[in-house]
Order: C-alpha cells, then structure tokens, then sequence
C-alpha cells in the first residue's frame, strides 16, 4: 500500500481511488498527547487587500519551526570481503515546537535510522535532541530537547478537520538547506493517499500547491490563522528524474498527529486497533454516488484477511470520477457510520476512534449499505509494523 525507494527520497505510490504518481518524500536532503498545545482560536490576519498577513505570521511562527539535522551509519556488505564497510550520511529535515517542555514533531522518515540528532533554533542555537517515540504508519515521530536555556515558541494547532479546498496555506521549513523559508498557496485537494516507508496507506491527506522540496518534510503546513493544518512530508515530481516541486505537495492532517501524540508520548510507539480498510470522507462532493447518508466513512478498499473481511464489510467496485473531473472514488461500498454507538462523521474520526480501540476490542460498526442500517460486530486485530512492498 506504501512503497519505499533505496535512495535518500521515497516514492509514494497512489492507490485506490487516486490516479497513480510517483512522489519523493519532501524532507529528507543526503550526503550520499497530551502535553500537545491545545488549539488556539487566532483572528484571520489579513493585508489591506484582504489577502493574508504572512509576513507577520511568519514572525510569530517561524520561530517555532527547526532545522533537523540526522546522523545515519549504514552498513554495506560485499560477498568478497567479510567485515561490513561503514559508511556515514546526513539526512536533513524539518519540524516544529509544540510545547514549551522541548518536544518536536517530524516526520519519521527523517530522522529514521539515526544515531544522532540535533535541532537548530531561530537564533542559531544548535542542541543535541532523543526521540521519544514514533509512528511509522503516520511517518510521524516525536523529539525531545532540553528546554534549559532553549527559546522555545510552541505552534498553535488547528482543526485539519475543517480545512477547505481553496484555503489559504502556508509552508515554513528547510528546503535544501535554507532554514525557515516561507512558501505560500492554497490547499488543492482533500482527502489525498499517500504510502508511509513501511508500505502503510496515510488517509485524507491535505494537497497544497504552496511550493515545498526536500528539506520540508517535517515541517508544518499552516493556516490564514497561523495555526498548524498539517505536517509536510511528500512532494509530486510529475514523473520526472528531478527532486525539485512541481507545485503539488502532500501533508499529513494535524488532527492524525493529535490522535497518537499522547500515546507516543506515553510508551514510545503506537498500538492501535486494526480495521484493515481505507474510506474516504462522505460530504457533499460525493453526492454524483447518491448515498443515503450524508456524514460518515465510505469504505474503498478492504484487506484480506483482515478483521474487516472476516466481518463481512464491503469495499466499493465501481470507480467513479467526481464533478471535479480528477478525484476518484469507488462507489458500491459500505458507509460507517457510528462505532460502538458514537457518530462517525469522516474518514479520519474513524482512524481516531480505531486508534483509541486496543486490538482485541469486539466493536460495533455502525453501517449504511445501500438503503439498509445495519450493525456489524467486528474484533479488531494488531496493526502489523509493515505491510509487504509489491512490485
């Protein structure tokens, strides 16, 4: 469902109900919760010709952001010499502040396989960082730094939940190496899939158009407000041999990240139920499906074996373009509505009740199929850490 490259950038496979691409990862440049901060209620900043304010909230949330800087050691073996060859790279990256204990947020995909990290500030103070856990599903992962001495300005938090095609965006990071660069746009699309390095599907990730390269991935992808919407990870490269954007880049939803910080947080990874499906959000551009819900998760695909298919959930069979005349979704599947009797209102509310479930839990999934309400008792199984690379 993910697929991983050998070199320093990944390529993200689409699947589903998105058209195939070949993506790099946005973030990682090579030499060779809940102690979160809450969400902010924060006024639009806007100029005299009612366009955002960047500038000043580029002063407010720059500060926030960091320079992130991986040590790896790999190993290389050859059948003519015994003794492994050890060689050194640096990977290089963003992230951001989210509270004033010294904990950061990144992608895992930068810093993975590190032996050491370090964390630049604002005023170019450079300190050594651990890393308190990570979640490779999500390729998220969380930092900790002394905050002795340390300016530490958190990021507002939004609500990705509510975040709208045409929204203004903002991405602040380290494209190439230059710190804390600002690019600006809007958000594309909605409800986007992209692979995470151990082959694990991310849902209902944002697409923007504001310009981000590697270097970004990390990083945070903000609001007219100033609020993070999204952590930047994965750049489209239109098929091409460059590493540079081309105007579409991928981030992943705020609010997955609130979901699994806590647990992170608490005993260094995430175990989480397992459904084995991927939906997408119903809301009004899904009406061309005609479905008798309106809120909810529409079921795509379901993995066999899974808890999923042993119950009897159905995945969609019929593909259909949206009056976008891009986005396509399978229709035909069955809609979630509840789980154990809470209301589920999106794809992602589905991801973060699963991932408040422990494996195990016998759980009532609320359906709509067809014209029928029906309640199928599902046992959620263990996510597994990988799933297997295809092609």
């Amino acid at each position: 469902m993910r697929k991983i490259l050998s070199s320093p950038f990944f390529a993200a496979l689409l699947g589903g109900a998105i058209v195939a691409a070949a993506m790099l990862i946005a973030g990682v440049g090579s030499k060779t919760y809940r102690t979160i901060v809450e969400p902010t209620a924060l006024g639009t900043q806007t100029t005299s010709s009612g366009q955002p304010a960047w500038g000043a909230i580029y002063q407010r949330d720059a500060p926030g952001v960091v320079y992130i800087t991986a040590t790896v050691v790999q190993q290389a073996y050859s059948p003519f010499d015994p003794f492994p060859s050890t060689t050194e790279g640096t990977n290089t990256g963003s992230g951001f502040v989210i509270n004033r204990s010294g904990v950061i947020l990144t992608n895992n995909h930068v810093i993975a396989g590190a032996v050491k990290i370090t964390v630049a500030f604002a005023d170019n103070q450079t300190v050594t960082a651990k890393v308190i856990g990570k979640d490779p599903d999500d390729d998220l992962a969380l930092l900790k730094v002394n905050p002795d001495g340390v300016q530490l300005d958190p990021l507002p938090l939004g609500n990705s939940d509510t975040v709208q095609v045409g929204d203004p965006t903002a991405a602040i990071g380290n494209p190439f190496g230059l710190p804390r660069s600002l690019t600006t746009g809007v958000v594309s699309a909605l409800q986007r899939e992209i692979q995470a390095p151990n082959s694990f599907e991310i849902d209902n990730v944002i697409q923007t158009d504001a310009p981000i390269n590697p270097g970004n991935s990390g990083g945070p992808l903000i609001n007219a407000q100033g609020q993070v919407i999204g952590i930047n990870s994965q750049i489209e490269t239109g098929g091409g041999s460059g590493s540079g954007s081309v105007g579409i880049g991928f981030a992943i939803p705020i609010n997955t990240a609130v979901a699994v910080i806590p647990q992170i947080e608490r005993t260094g990874k995430v175990i989480q139920g397992f459904l084995g499906i991927t939906t997408t959000t119903v809301d009004p551009s899904l009406s061309p499906l005609h479905l008798h819900v309106s809120y909810g998760a529409l079921i795509q695909t379901v993995q066999s074996p899974s808890p999923a298919a042993r119950a009897g959930l159905r995945a969609g069979n019929l593909l259909v373009t949206l009056a976008d005349g891009v986005t396509q979704v399978y229709s035909g599947g069955d809609v979630i509505v509840s789980l154990d009797g809470e209301r589920i209102a999106s794809a992602t509310a589905l991801e973060n009740a699963i991932v408040a479930d422990r494996p195990g839990q016998l759980v009532k999934v609320g359906i709509v199929r067809g014209t029928r309400h029906l309640t199928v008792d599902v046992r959620l199984g263990t996510r597994p850490d990988a799933l297997p690379v295809s092609g």
